[in-house]
């Protein structure tokens, strides 16, 4: 199945679900399809994050975050991730994908999405994200915050994504000034 035709059921599924709070779990169920699939007939990992995109749209759109920052005239990018793959998904199988807003820095706001078939989890994901606007130049997240309400008291970033984003952002650095010196 084309990513477009996914998006678009997607879309029309997303629709007479329930509300969500921004700072709640969505749950979104996908099956993979033939288009999924690799050679070696699993589905192939970056349709892991084509599909992440998606749980994200979930979130947004049923929390009705998504109307409120393009109404600020704001678009969401990612601009880091990690994943680890725990098992393989193959043709047919049902799986869930839970996505929830785990902390954020000054910079950047970050996400967990976990994809689980039944109790067993067959992937699981931490991305860090921002917001544009429109017009140029990036959103503080102090205003995106003031847009959405604070996070619930016990929402802290752990130490464990902290120290990623610093050594993400430290590697992609050296890699620039690699690129420099030649």
């Amino acid at each position: 199945m084309n990513m477009y035709l996914r998006m678009l059921l997607f879309f029309l599924r997303v629709r007479g679900k329930s509300p969500l709070g921004i700072w709640d779990t969505s749950h979104a169920s996908f099956r993979v399809n033939l288009a999924d699939l690799d050679v070696q007939r699993h589905m192939n990992n970056g349709r892991y994050l084509s599909i992440m995109d998606l749980g994200r749209m979930d979130l947004m759109l049923r929390s009705g975050f998504w109307k409120r920052i393009t109404d600020a005239g704001w678009y969401p990018v990612v601009a880091g991730q990690t994943i680890t793959y725990r098992k393989s998904l193959t043709l047919g199988q049902k799986f869930d994908l839970a996505t929830r807003v785990i902390g954020h820095d000054e910079r950047w706001i970050y996400m967990e999405q976990v994809f689980r078939r039944g109790d067993a989890v067959i992937a699981d994901a931490v991305i860090r994200a921002r917001f544009l606007r429109r017009s140029g130049g990036s959103v503080d997240v102090s205003e995106v915050l003031e847009l959405v309400g604070q996070p619930p008291a016990d929402l802290v970033l752990p130490d464990w994504v902290a120290d990623w984003n610093r050594d993400s952002s430290a590697h992609s650095r050296a890699l620039r000034d690699a690129g420099r010196g030649r």
